[in-house]
């Protein structure tokens, strides 16, 4: 009887800490629900390069991702389609053409030189262009919906690029020169990133090095007027520049960042004209309706499935039915907390797991009725229908993960929505049915000593003779 309360407890923290979460963190919503925007983009090859690598979409797609932060928007949705298109979902976002002109285009990587005397001012300029990037990371994470707040915010960090574009010289040479950038280690888990330049580019990057050498002024690298990077060049180089049109970027960096900056890079260096090729938008409108629609659907199949396990399994189908609200409590909890997009597939994988969680129940009433009609003791009844029905819900739990499994790393898009919310439903409904729907009942049988005696109340048609 103690562990069963102690159980209890449990589950009631759980229910109280779901129920916070919920009130107080909306739900993501995607873009079928919201409405917004929608845009293919595709990447055009061109006669130097015929065809468009993986990397290539990569750096195209952390482009874009930069680009979006300029808009505000926080649950964007950026995933490559097919070989040469990148399929943008922009929730919230109602102007289509503020959106087209932002993401059009081909990204601008220019590298800068420094002008002589603004050493101390972008040292003063830097600090407050990081603290501005930081605070739009931390509205993003936070899904901030003070448009106020991500506007003021998008103006500081505009305003840090204008700054810091007046302590440079015009681009010396520019993302069309760039060959490739890579990360590569340099031991103790430190990174570099190396870069290589054509012929007009190398010649030019070693005359900037040059001026530059020993001055302790940078080479600006912008992205987007974005100074993505400022390093200096050691004095060794005054004399010839670093010539052979190749480089490395040093910094102590770490695996990640290594990455991000050469994706940045090898982004800002595509030949790669873009086009919008499509550019719909979904109507507030119609996110309402779908919202509503579902939610009638979710409430009427709760509905539904609470009075038959209520008529049909009694006493048991009652207790089954406040596991099953504990069940959509938790489930929605962890679509919170994993930040998972709701989509109107996503809801039905949601709904389907409230069948799934039902069905695990039916097994074990089913298995404590056969009990009950063999003369066994209430208590020993519950407990052997628990004990023989596991291994059939766990089997069937467990065919229902590898399908979602599959249908997360082998689809795309909304059926991966669709798999996850089923996925953490169904792992859910293992843990409702095998602890919440269990300890209900073993404390109604052991706390209840009346019930032994009605045995009717758990399964019509067996005699309440059973008193133990």
């Amino acid at each position: 009887m103690q562990k069963q309360r102690v159980i209890l407890g449990l589950i009631l923290v759980l229910v109280i800490a779901a129920i916070t979460l919920l009130v107080n963190k909306p739900m993501r919503l995607g873009l079928d629900l919201q409405g917004g925007s929608q845009l293919t983009i595709q990447i055009k090859p061109t006669k130097d390069r015929p065809t468009i690598s993986d990397q290539d979409i990569s750096a195209v797609q952390k482009v874009i991702e930069n680009r979006i932060n300029g808009l505000g928007v926080s649950e964007a949705l950026i995933q490559s389609a097919g070989n040469n298109q990148i399929l943008v979902q922009l929730p919230g976002v109602n102007d289509p053409q503020q959106a087209e002109r932002v993401l059009g285009g081909t990204a601008q990587l220019e590298f800068r030189e420094q002008k002589a005397g603004t050493e101390g001012q972008l040292s003063a300029e830097l600090p407050v262009l990081k603290a501005a990037k930081d605070q739009q990371a931390a509205l993003k994470k936070s899904k901030s919906t003070d448009k106020q707040a991500i506007a003021k915010n998008q103006a500081a960090i505009e305003q840090s690029y204008v700054e810091i574009s007046k302590l440079f010289d015009p681009a010396a040479i520019t993302g069309k020169q760039l060959r490739r950038a890579n990360p590569e280690p340099v031991g103790a888990g430190a990174w570099e990133v190396s870069i290589e330049f054509d012929g007009a580019g190398g010649d030019a990057f070693a005359k900037l090095t040059k001026n530059l050498a020993g001055t302790g002024r940078s080479i600006g690298v912008f992205l987007d007027n974005d100074p993505i990077s400022t390093p200096t060049v050691g004095a060794q180089f005054a004399a010839t520049g670093i010539a052979g049109g190749k480089a490395v970027i040093t910094g102590n960096f770490t695996t990640e960042a290594a990455n991000d900056l050469a994706v940045q890079l090898r982004g800002g260096s595509l030949p790669f004209p873009v086009e919008i090729v499509e550019n719909p938008t979904v109507g507030a409108t119609l996110g309402r309706d779908s919202i509503l629609s579902s939610v009638y659907a979710g409430i009427g199949g709760l509905i539904l499935v609470a009075i038959f396990m209520a008529v049909y399994y009694r006493l048991p189908g009652i207790v089954a039915d406040f596991a099953l609200i504990i069940y959509s409590l938790l489930s929605l909890a962890a679509f919170n907390i994993l930040e998972v997009t709701l989509t109107l597939p996503g809801i039905a994988g949601f709904i389907l797991s409230i069948g799934m969680a039902v069905d695990a129940n039916v097994l074990i009433f089913e298995r404590t009725r056969e009990e009950l009609q063999t003369g066994k003791t209430l208590y020993k009844s519950v407990e052997a229908g628990f004990h023989r029905a596991f291994d059939s819900i766990l089997d069937s739990h467990v065919t229902t993960l590898i399908s979602c499994g599959a249908l997360f790393f082998f689809g795309s898009g909304l059926v991966k929505g669709y798999a996850v919310t089923l996925a953490v439903g169904v792992a859910i409904s293992l843990f409702t049915s095998l602890t919440c729907t269990r300890t209900f009942l073993l404390l109604l049988v052991l706390g209840f000593p009346a019930l032994r005696q009605k045995t009717q109340l758990f399964a019509p048609n067996v005699p309440s003779l059973v008193t133990k």
